[in-house]
C-alpha cells in the first residue's frame, strides 16, 4: 500500500493544472455533505481545509469520520469501472496463480537442490587424487615384443588403454596391411600357462578389435591415437594383468602407451555425460539460472565424475582445455568496440540514414537494416543492436511509428550479417579457432569467402520477407499521436494499479476509488485532445532533422578516427593471416595486439570505464564450455553421438552421404538453436563433425558451412 501511494504521489506532478477535479464526498450522519475528497487525495471540509488522505510519514490511508460512508459523484462510468475492476480481481483469484510467497519458496528449493547438487560434486572432486598421465614409450619388433604388468587397485576392472604410433586407419589406401601390431591384455596366469584370452572391447567400434594397421616402413605418416576399454568384470578375471604388444615387422614401430585402471561402473560413463548435458540444457533453456552459472555448474559436475571414474584431470590440463585463442578474440575485440562506441558513430549513421531517406519510411528502414547487417559483420552482432536501439527509437517517435517493427527489422538483418564473417557471430569465432579446423584450411579468409556468398541471397530472401510483412505502411504507424498514446498508456498504469487493490478495507476502497476517478479524467482528456486534433500536425522534416542533429551526433572525432583505423588495420590483418605464412600471429593474438593499440591512441585516462564494459560473464561461459565439452569428450559422450550420426549416414548409399550429412547438421543445427543457445550447441557439435569427417571420409569444408548457417541463422526464429 504505501508503494502505491508513492506511486500516485509521483504520478500526481503529471496532472496537468488545468484539469478539471473530481471530488469524492463523504456524507455524515445527518446526510449532510461534511467532507469532500478531491482527485489529488485529500480530505477537503466545508470551511476549506484540506487534510491529506495519504499520511506522509506512514504511507497510510484515514478517513476522516470512521463511521462515513465513501461515495463517488463523478460520471457514471467510474461505478462501472470499479464494479468491472473488482469483477476481474474475483475471476483472477478464482484461476490458481502461485503466490509471491509460494513463489519465494519455489526459489528457495532451487537453490537448496542446486547447492546440495554442487557440493555433492564439490566433495568427489576433492576425495579423488589427481590422475596425471604416465606415458611409456617402447619400439616394438617381431623379434622384440612389449610385455606390461598391470595391477588394478580395488574395484577396478577396466582398463582403459591410450596408444599411439605410426599407426593408419583400416580404409587408408597407404597402409601395409601384411604388417600390423596386435595388442593384447589378459590376466597373468592365463599368459603364464601359454594361453592369451583376449579381453572384450566395450566401444571404438571404427577399431579393428585389437589389431592396429602399420604405414609403410618408408612412407611417412602422422601419429594416430586410439583408446581401448578392456573388460574384466567376470568372477574369475582378477587382477594383476598382463599387457602385451606383438608385431609382424622386423623393424622397430615406435609407440606411446598409457593406461588406466578403472572402476566397473566405467562402462556407463556415457549415460552420466548424457545426464549432465541434459542438466545443463535445461538450466540454460528454462532460464533457471544465469547461463554462466549454468555452464560452470555443468563443468563442475563433469569433473565430478571423471573423478569417481578415477580419471580427475589435474589443474594444468584443465587450464589446458581452455580455447586461449577464442578468448582471446572475444576479448580483444570486445574492448575495441567499447571504446568504438563512445565515438556516436552509430548514432549519427542513423540520423544520416534519416537524411538519405528524407524522412520516408520504407528507405530509412532499408539503410537501417543493412547498416546493421554490415556493421555486424564485422563487430558483435549484440552491442551493433544496443547502440542504435535508442536512436532508432527516436526516429520512430518523429515518424509516428510503432518502433517493436523497426526495430525487429534491425535485429533480423543484424543476425543475419553476423552470420557472414569468422568475427560476427560467436559460433563462427568458435569454428574459426579450433585448431583442427584450421589445419583442415578453414581459415578467416576462407570461412568469410564461402559464409558471405551463402548471406548475400539469405539478406535478399529476408528483404522480400520485409517487404510482404509490412507492404502495408498504415499497419507500421501508430494508431494515435505520439501524445494522445502516451496518456492511453498512463491509463493503462493506473487501470493495472487499482485491480491490484483487493478492496477490502475502507482505506483500500478509498484509493482504488482515487485510482479509478483519474482514468476517468484522462480518458475524458483524451477525448477532448481527439476532439479537437484528430491527428497531431507532423513537424517538418527539416525542423526534424535540426532538432535531431542537436542531439545525436559525434561525440568525438580524434576518437573516431583513431578507433576506425585501428579497426581497419585488424580487420586487415585478419585476412592476412589466411594468406601470408610469415605472419606468426593468430587470431587472439592479432585481436589483443589491436586492443593495446587502440587504448594507448585513446589516451583512456578511465580505464575502469572501458574493462567494466568487456562481457566478463560471456568469456566466463566461453571458458566454462571448453572445460566441460573436454569432460565430455574424455567420457565418451561426443564419440558416442559421433557414432550414432555416423550409422545413420552410413545407411544410405555412398553418392548420397554428403547431402544427407549435409543436411541433417543443418536441419538439426537450425532447430536445435531456436530453442537453446548456439554458442554450446557448435561447442558440442565441432567434435560431432570431426567425428564424421574421420569415420566416413566425407569433406569437412561443407558440413563446416552447414553448421555455421544452421546454428547463427536457427536462433532468428524466436530472435
Amino acid at each position: 500500500m504505501a508503494r502505491l501511494v508513492q506511486w500516485y504521489r509521483q504520478l500526481r506532478g503529471l496532472e496537468d493544472e488545468s484539469m478539471e477535479i473530481h471530488q469524492l464526498r463523504a456524507p455524515t450522519k445527518n446526510g449532510s455533505s461534511g467532507n469532500s475528497v478531491d482527485s489529488y487525495g485529500s480530505i477537503r471540509s466545508n470551511n476549506n481545509e484540506e487534510t491529506p488522505l495519504m499520511d506522509s510519514k506512514y504511507g497510510s490511508t484515514e478517513a476522516t469520520s470512521q463511521q462515513s460512508e465513501v461515495t463517488i459523484i463523478s460520471n457514471g462510468s467510474t461505478a462501472n469501472l470499479i464494479q468491472d475492476a473488482q469483477k476481474e480481481d474475483t475471476d483472477r483469484s478464482k484461476s490458481w496463480q502461485p503466490s509471491k510467497a509460494t513463489r519465494e519458496k519455489l526459489k528457495q528449493i532451487k537453490v537448496a537442490l542446486l547447492f546440495i547438487a554442487t557440493i555433492m560434486c564439490s566433495v568427489w572432486v576433492g576425495i579423488s587424487e589427481e590422475h596425471e598421465e604416465e606415458l611409456h614409450q617402447f619400439s616394438v619388433s617381431a623379434y622384440q615384443p612389449l610385455s606390461l604388468d598391470i595391477t588394478p587397485g580395488a574395484g577396478q576392472s577396466i582398463v582403459k588403454v591410450m596408444i599411439s604410433g605410426p599407426f593408419v586407419k583400416a580404409l587408408d589406401d597407404h597402409g601395409d596391411y601384411e604388417n600390423n601390431m596386435t595388442l593384447t591384455l589378459a590376466n597373468s596366469a592365463a599368459f603364464d600357462n601359454g594361453t592369451q584370452k583376449p579381453a572384450v572391447k566395450l566401444q571404438s567400434s571404427a577399431i579393428q578389435q585389437e589389431t592396429l594397421i602399420l604405414s609403410k616402413e618408408n612412407a611417412s605418416y602422422e601419429t594416430e591415437e586410439y583408446t581401448y576399454l578392456f573388460d574384466f568384470t567376470g568372477p574369475d578375471e582378477e587382477g594383476p594383468f598382463k599387457l602385451r604388444l606383438n608385431t609382424t615387422t622386423a623393424y622397430g614401430v615406435p609407440v606411446s602407451l598409457s593406461y588406466l585402471t578403472l572402476p566397473a561402473d566405467s562402462h556407463n560413463a556415457v549415460v552420466y555425460a548424457a545426464i549432465v548435458l541434459l542438466g545443463v540444457y535445461v538450466l540454460i533453456v528454462f532460464e533457471l539460472v544465469h547461463r554462466t552459472l549454468a555452464a560452470m555448474m555443468g563443468s563442475m559436475a563433469a569433473l565430478a565424475v571423471l573423478s569417481a571414474m578415477n580419471e580427475r584431470p589435474t589443474m594444468s590440463t584443465v587450464i589446458s582445455w581452455l580455447d586461449t585463442e577464442t578468448l582471446s578474440l572475444l576479448f580483444g575485440m570486445m574492448v575495441m568496440v567499447a571504446i568504438f562506441s563512445d565515438t556516436g558513430f552509430f548514432d549519427y549513421c542513423a540520423l544520416l540514414a534519416y537524411k538519405l531517406a528524407k524522412g520516408q519510411v520504407w528507405p530509412l528502414m532499408t539503410i537501417l537494416c543493412f547498416f546493421g547487417a554490415v556493421v555486424s559483420a564485422f563487430l558483435d552482432n549484440v552491442t551493433t543492436i544496443l547502440l542504435m536501439t535508442p536512436v532508432t527509437i527516436r526516429l520512430c517517435e518523429v515518424l509516428n511509428l510503432e518502433p517493436k517493427h523497426l526495430l525487429i527489422a534491425i535485429v533480423l538483418f543484424s543476425n543475419v550479417g553476423g552470420t557472414a564473417t569468422a568475427i560476427g557471430d560467436p559460433p563462427n569465432v568458435i569454428i574459426v579457432s579450433n585448431s583442427y579446423l584450421k589445419e583442415k584450411n578453414i581459415t578467416f579468409a576462407n570461412f568469410t569467402g564461402h559464409m558471405i556468398l551463402g548471406i548475400l541471397f539469405v539478406l535478399i530472401g529476408a528483404y522480400g520477407l520485409l517487404r510482404v510483412q509490412y507492404r502495408n505502411l498504415a499497419n507500421l504507424k501508430n494508431k494515435f499521436p505520439p501524445e494522445i498514446a502516451e496518456l492511453k498508456h498512463e491509463i493503462k498504469v493506473w487501470r493495472r494499479s487499482a485491480k491490484r487493490i483487493a478492496s477490502v478495507t475502507r482505506e483500500e476502497s478509498v484509493v482504488k476509488a482515487l485510482l479509478m476517478q483519474k482514468v476517468v479524467t484522462l480518458e475524458n482528456l483524451v477525448k477532448k485532445k481527439l476532439y479537437k486534433t484528430k491527428r497531431s500536425v507532423e513537424k517538418d522534416f527539416k525542423e526534424s532533422v535540426s532538432e535531431l542533429e542537436k542531439k545525436y551526433r559525434i561525440t568525438d572525432h580524434w576518437l573516431l578516427l583513431k578507433s576506425s583505423i585501428v579497426l581497419l588495420v585488424v580487420i586487415l590483418a585478419f585476412f592476412l593471416h589466411s594468406f601470408v605464412t610469415q605472419m606468426h600471429l593468430d587470431l587472439g593474438w592479432i585481436a589483443i595486439i589491436g586492443a593495446i593499440w587502440l587504448l594507448v591512441l585513446a589516451d583512456i585516462e578511465d580505464l575502469e570505464s572501458v574493462f567494466h564494459r568487456v562481457e566478463w560473464a560471456t568469456l566466463l561461459f566461453f571458458a566454462a564450455l571448453f572445460v566441460l565439452m573436454e569432460a565430455l569428450t574424455e567420457l565418451g559422450l561426443i564419440e558416442w553421438i559421433g557414432d550414432q550420426v555416423v550409422a545413420l549416414i552410413r545407411t544410405v548409399d555412398e553418392e548420397y552421404r554428403l547431402a544427407v550429412a549435409l543436411i541433417l547438421i543443418l536441419w538439426v543445427s537450425a532447430i536445435t538453436s531456436s530453442f537453446i543457445d548456439n554458442i554450446p550447441f557448435t561447442t558440442a557439435m565441432i567434435p560431432v563433425v570431426i567425428h564424421i569427417e574421420e569415420s566416413i571420409q566425407l569433406p569437412i569444408e561443407p558440413m563446416v558451412w552447414a553448421l555455421a548457417f544452421g546454428a547463427c541463422l536457427g536462433g532468428l526464429v524466436f530472435l
